[in-house]
């Protein structure tokens, strides 16, 4: 959190200057640190009522890393990356993001932080989602409302981007499959609700 205290009034500031490099009045961080953001579902191609997997890729540069959605300790809780899932549509988003395994976790005893964990290079997070029985068949692209990306060096953290995210789907014809137990509750309700 410090360096983030640190390093935005630094970067207004230089932001602000007439004589800012073009670099920094683009945030060229964001080109430097990040090769890659990239949603797919797996399957790509459902059936109505199918679950599927969304997973949502980023692919840093050497010398950068970034968060899970969710820091086991408290006081690294600003240090996450955010998002907001769209209302249900073509797919119903169920459960939670799922942080993967492969983090590094260190301290940052100066925060008051026992636990921090960053991922480097590519990392995937995924959430499960059910297409919605009501889906009509044919491609369908779901976007997602919001993704906030948080990436570091070294020495600074930037500010958070918002990183637009949208992954294709292919509707499948047919009668509706079952949905899985575990999600139908969730489902139900979305569908009633539109």
């Amino acid at each position: 959190m410090r360096r983030m205290l640190v390093v935005a009034p630094v970067l207004a500031a230089a932001l602000a200057l007439p004589g800012a490099p073009a670099s920094a009045q683009k945030g060229g961080w964001y080109e430097k640190a990040v090769k890659k953001v990239e949603a797919t579902f797996d399957p790509a191609e459902a059936k109505p009522g199918q679950t599927v997997t969304l997973k949502l890729t980023v692919e840093l540069n050497d010398g950068y890393h970034t968060y899970p959605f969710k820091q086991p300790d408290k006081e690294a809780g600003s240090m996450v990356n955010q998002i907001k899932f769209p209302d249900p549509g073509a797919v119903v988003f169920v459960g939670g993001v799922e942080d993967p395994k492969g983090f590094v976790s260190k301290a940052e005893p100066d925060l008051g932080i026992k636990e921090l964990r960053e991922y480097e290079g590519t990392v995937t997070f995924t959430r499960k989602a059910v297409v919605s029985p009501k889906a009509a068949a044919g491609p369908a692209a779901v976007k997602l409302a919001e993704f906030k990306l948080m990436v570091c060096d070294k020495n600074n953290c930037f500010p958070p981007k918002k990183v637009p995210v949208e992954a294709k789907l292919k509707v499948l014809p047919g009668p509706a499959v079952e949905v899985e137990k575990a999600y139908a509750a969730e489902v139900a309700k979305a569908v009633a609700d539109k």
